[in-house]
């Protein structure tokens, strides 16, 4: 089949190298976000898919808007059998309506659970033990079009969205070869979703990434956990002085155990235990980032910031 992909981030990377590699299907061209400039520098930056397809020499389209009359147009001129898109903006049906054999989504949970943007960060966050990857024909509505196959990947309790994001890479490549596999064969059994109280994956702002501490020592490990590496929890505490200052925590453990003391409240002993008070127990940092350092383990922090004992977490009202 020739083939149009359409993908951004390193996720969608991973599939389309499957497929490119597989040697099967022609990737007859490659469309992805437009460069941004990033850094102090301002340095144009690609996409993760835009440098796999310069590496290949594939065709690259950048489209500002999906619907330009020009973009449709050389979509159209290229004859493509299927789109398969991974990770990439909602499409409007001009463009997914273009090829005969449909437009297929690769989607990282097992829909119709976690709709949405991110939904690798929230099947941890809310305590999820499995989560896995769904091939399904894009529709009209956001990740509600017939599925074609499923595939379960168990969540530990140690993962973390970056080693997550790694079992579902994995499993979606074979599940979207398999599905190419079917369509081509024209043998592929679409399922409609059911009707269900599906729990919802929203795109994350920086300003949902601030930690609650009136949650319990469960909740929030999780919280950080599915927020780490990337875009990753945080807290805010006042500094010597008296200025809000951002904590970014990438690891952390828990301890669940009766609380004589506010949630919220740090306690440490200046060497190697840096702990926050919650509803139920006590969270743990392990490793953290303090804007404008970098990113190290909690022992190395203490060895030079010291005084954190019983300083009170700010919460979004006093910031």
């Amino acid at each position: 089949m020739r083939i149009v992909f359409m993908g951004t981030p390193d996720f969608a990377t991973g599939i389309l190298s499957a497929i490119v590699e597989e040697g099967v299907h022609e990737v007859c061209a490659v469309v992805t976000a437009t460069d941004k400039q990033a850094g102090r520098g301002m340095h144009v930056q690609y996409s993760s898919v835009k440098q796999y397809a310069l590496s290949k020499n594939l065709p690259i389209l950048q489209p500002e808007k999906l619907k330009d009359a020009d973009f449709v147009a050389k979509l159209k001129c290229l004859h493509a059998d299927m789109f398969v898109v991974v990770a990439f903006r909602m499409l409007p049906e001009v463009v997914w309506s273009i090829p005969p054999k449909g437009t297929c989504n690769l989607h990282a949970s097992l829909l119709p659970q976690y709709r949405g943007a991110a939904p690798i960060n929230w099947a941890i966050i809310n305590g999820e033990t499995i989560t896995g990857v769904t091939t399904f024909i894009i529709n009209s509505e956001i990740d509600k079009g017939k599925i074609i196959f499923k595939q379960e990947v168990e969540i530990s309790p140690q993962d973390t969205a970056g080693t997550l994001h790694d079992k579902l890479l994995e499993e979606g490549k074979m599940l979207m070869l398999k599905t190419l596999c079917e369509i081509e064969k024209g043998t592929a059994v679409l399922h409609v979703q059911p009707e269900t109280n599906e729990k919802l994956a929203p795109k994350i702002y920086k300003e949902d990434c601030l930690i609650n501490f009136s949650w319990t020592a469960k909740q929030v490990y999780d919280f950080v956990r599915g927020m780490s590496p990337y875009p990753a929890a945080h807290l805010f505490y006042l500094d010597d002085k008296n200025e809000p200052k951002m904590m970014k925590i990438f690891e952390c453990t828990y301890q669940e155990e009766k609380v004589n003391i506010a949630p919220g409240i740090m306690q440490s002993d200046d060497k190697n235990i840096l702990s926050v008070s919650c509803t139920n127990g006590y969270v743990f940092i392990k490793n953290l980032q303090l804007v404008g350092k970098r990113r190290m383990n909690i022992m190395d922090f203490l060895r030079g910031n010291k005084g954190f004992n019983g300083k009170k977490c700010l919460n979004a009202n006093c910031l």
